[in-house]
């Protein structure tokens, strides 16, 4: 069973598969432009053994790693290490949109300097709430990490020059 979860269809659908990578994990999220069809947080070497099946899904976005100056640790660059290996497996690496948090940030909350919880706000505003199990939003299932893809997915849909 695929950890994606996506119905492997021939045809091309306009979604967009974002990715909040991790040394470890990834948050990552199926968006039709609306809502939210399918998010998680999955092992990263299950993530990569899904991405060459995702036909339904027209465009990857990852959210890269920028650096400030600052002095980094172990995890970044394995993290680093992840998203090369991402836009490897996608069938068109060279369409690979690589979105920075940074500008995620402007684009949803007018701040560089919004938070996580300013973020989901934001996007909970866009697109809507999650619901419940028996009533179901357009954000429902979206959880951790997989609230940052759907970030780098509203921002790559909106953006898509700047992506």
């Amino acid at each position: 069973m695929a950890v994606l979860a996506i119905d492997p269809g021939p045809e091309k659908s306009g979604w967009i598969l974002a990715l909040d990578p991790g040394p470890k994990e990834t948050g990552w999220v199926v968006f039709d432009g609306a809502c939210v069809l399918h998010a998680g947080i999955s092992p990263n070497v299950e993530v990569i053994a899904d991405l060459p099946t995702q036909s339904r899904c027209e465009i990857l976005a990852i959210e890269m790693v920028s650096s400030y100056g600052m002095p980094v640790g172990r995890e970044v660059f394995e993290t680093v290490w992840w998203i090369g290996r991402f836009t490897q497996a996608w069938p068109c690496p060279d369409e690979v949109r690589l979105v920075y948090r940074r500008d995620v940030k402007l684009e949803l909350c007018g701040t560089a300097r919004a938070k996580d919880a300013n973020v989901r706000q934001a996007l909970i505003d866009r697109i809507g709430p999650q619901g419940r199990k028996k009533d179901p939003g357009p954000t429902y299932g979206v959880k951790g990490h997989a609230w940052a893809a759907l970030a780098v997915a509203v921002f790559a849909t909106q953006k898509p020059e700047a992506a």
